[in-house]
């Protein structure tokens, strides 16, 4: 018996470094004097922002949907859902997004959306979206070089191919706002880049353009 409860307290010392590794917000803007944040860097939690004199961050969670902006000398410390802020400046706001963010384009989920979209072609049902949209502007996680294919589901006909060179913002994110382009509000669409697949939905009310980035990001990982 003390040897399996060992065994168990090993495998949890072993699995904890992973679980505080996931990212639970994004760095959506920086300004002036700011060390530990980068702009469009995901942190993760105890991870500790520093804010010089006329600096700013802003930081949008994944999960909770709070959107901080911090300005003004100060510490931040990364939380789950918030963060904690010593002497510095705070504003938050709720904005709308979907929590499964987090998770939306695990290996598992993306299965499973590959396995829907066959089915699709074979049937006249449609899928259910893994993942809401609240821009009609997307911000894309494409890694490297590769085809980003975006495909209306429930309306025939619309489709973006993108060649990817590897050249996107940090080598990874491609905004379609920047490009002046949008899709429908409402729409149903699948989403593949090299083995990462996921359907996602916009929201009727979403605006094109530039608008709150974790409401809009979709990851391909």
């Amino acid at each position: 018996m003390k040897r399996s409860i060992a065994v168990c307290l090993g495998l949890l010392a072993l699995a904890s470094p992973a679980i505080a590794d996931s990212p639970v917000a994004v760095v959506e803007d920086v300004q002036g004097k700011v060390t530990g944040a980068e702009f469009m860097d995901y942190v993760t939690p105890k991870a500790v922002i520093k804010i010089g004199d006329g600096g700013s961050v802003i930081l949008s969670y994944l999960k909770s949907c709070r959107r901080e902006t911090i300005s003004g000398a100060g510490t931040v410390v990364v939380g789950t859902e918030e963060s904690a802020v010593h002497l510095a400046e705070v504003k938050a706001e709720r904005t709308n997004c979907d929590p499964s963010q987090a998770n939306a384009t695990t290996r598992e989920t993306s299965g499973v959306a590959a396995t829907v979209l066959r089915s699709v072609d074979n049937t006249a049902s449609l899928p259910q979206s893994q993942l809401t949209l609240y821009g009609a502007s997307p911000l894309v996680e494409a890694k490297g070089r590769g085809k980003l294919v975006i495909r209306r589901l429930d309306v025939p006909g619309e489709r973006q191919e993108i060649s990817l060179g590897g050249t996107q913002l940090k080598g990874r994110f491609l905004d379609f706002a920047s490009e002046n382009v949008a899709l429908a509000p409402g729409g149903l669409y699948a989403a593949t880049f090299k083995s990462s697949r996921i359907v996602f939905r916009v929201d009727p009310q979403a605006r094109p353009g530039v608008t709150p980035i974790v409401g809009r990001l979709l990851r391909m990982e």
